[in-house]
């Protein structure tokens, strides 16, 4: 294929979107449309139902982002058209960023409501009458019963990170907000992946949906991921180790519970690392902070639980480290999807101990590849452990089993006579 046709293939010029639209695509530096946005912004722009499944960090936000702004400017509507729903206040502000970047050359309001700030704050924004509300599930059904948000004129409704969404327990809270939206509305569903209660979410409120299937449960090519089998008292002398590397210039940390995440960047910072930690005690201003901090550069290490393991786009993160395993195995893929994003390479190094055996064979099915084992000198594992150690098949890590005789149900006493009875 010529490089010219390439070109138009991949160029947003073929979408014929508004003028004032491609200013502000040119003034974000966006170059050729990703994958994700190919095989749904045509959808999107002729009003049909889309359903996207792809990865984190593969463009989705202007995949959604770009017909919706495209319909404000061409279609005007009543005040708000467009509601978009996020499982995390960090996903929806990071959406709003995207929005309000690409609509910076129009004059389309757009405001986010989610908890952990002033609700009065979010009312007097309603009150501008803003044509897009990108918000947390909980505030916007909080707002509603205030009678401070209004939607019986939503055209539009975007799920995005809907299987976080279930994750999180949100599922009610939507079931009701969805109650009292207009019937015949266009509706954009994200995921990353797509297990069966969003399959019957989907399901339910998609009419005859575009459907663009991306998503892969195995990680980014531009990852190189392993896991470090460590025993559990060795975990921070290992992290110490690979934080110090000459390749580690930015990271994420993750671990398993508030209180770790906490304790662990108090230490790295004690040892001279510009470490932060990030979690769901924090009040938003030292969300933003800690956040806006690592993303400028002010710190290298952020620390952090599940919180940011989704709608989190920080450019040029060199690792990332699970401290401890994932809670589920779909989220090994979204952890280690922090690293890696458009087209950078990335390494993420994830710690098992022997108890995490169980992971590991539930997340090498998942994936459907074993994950390579990595040793770094001077940090061996002082176990054996089969299951974590091989590199075979990841279906029957411990190889086949050898028969055993069956043994009978039956009381002892009972197995005797009758062993007495055929001897005589």
């Amino acid at each position: 294929m010529s490089s010219s046709n390439l070109k138009k293939q991949t160029d947003f010029e073929q979408f014929a979107l508004h003028k004032t639209l491609k200013k502000g695509i040119s003034d974000a530096g966006f170059k050729s449309a990703r994958p994700i946005q190919l095989q749904t912004i045509p959808a999107g722009l002729s009003g049909k139902d889309v359903l996207g499944l792809a990865q984190t960090g593969t463009g989705k936000t202007a995949a959604f982002a770009l017909p919706i702004l495209n319909r404000l400017l061409t279609k005007p509507s009543k005040c708000p058209g467009v509601l978009v729903l996020a499982p995390t206040r960090e996903l929806a502000t990071q959406i709003a960023k995207e929005f309000r970047m690409l609509s910076q050359f129009t004059n389309i309001k757009i405001t986010t409501v989610y908890g952990g700030i002033s609700i009065h704050k979010q009312i007097s924004g309603l009150r501008r009458k803003p044509e897009i509300v990108i918000g947390c599930p909980g505030r916007v059904l909080d707002l509603m019963r205030r009678g401070a948000l209004y939607l019986g004129a939503v055209k539009t409704l975007v799920l995005d990170e809907a299987d976080h969404m279930f994750d999180m327990g949100f599922l009610p809270d939507i079931q009701k907000i969805l109650a009292e939206l207009p019937e015949s509305r266009q509706n954009l569903l994200f995921s990353a992946t797509m297990p069966k209660e969003i399959r019957r979410l989907a399901n339910k409120i998609l009419n005859k949906p575009h459907i663009a299937e991306l998503a892969d449960s195995t990680p980014a090519s531009t990852i190189d991921h392993a896991l470090y089998l460590i025993p559990e008292k060795r975990k921070q002398d290992l992290l110490k180790h690979i934080l110090n590397s000459a390749d580690c210039s930015s990271a994420i940390v993750f671990t398993r519970t508030k209180h770790r995440a906490r304790r662990l960047a108090l230490q790295l910072s004690k040892l001279g690392h510009r470490a932060v930690g990030l979690q769901g005690n924090m009040s938003q201003a030292q969300r933003d902070k800690a956040m806006g901090g690592f993303r400028t550069g002010h710190f290298d290490i952020l620390v952090a639980t599940d919180i940011a393991a989704r709608g989190i786009d920080v450019s040029n993160v060199s690792y990332v480290i699970n401290f401890d395993v994932p809670g589920t195995p779909e989220a090994y893929t979204h952890r280690i999807g922090r690293t890696g994003r458009s087209d950078k390479s990335g390494i993420a190094c994830t710690f098992v101990t022997k108890e995490d055996r169980g992971w590991v064979r539930s997340t090498e099915r998942m994936i459907g590849a074993p994950i390579p084992r990595r040793m770094v000198e001077g940090f061996v594992a002082d176990f054996e452990d089969a299951p974590l150690r091989s590199k075979t098949s990841h279906k029957n890590p411990r190889g086949p089993q050898p028969n055993r005789k069956k043994r009978s149900n039956r009381p002892k006493s009972t197995r005797k006579r009758r062993s007495k009875k055929r001897a005589s």
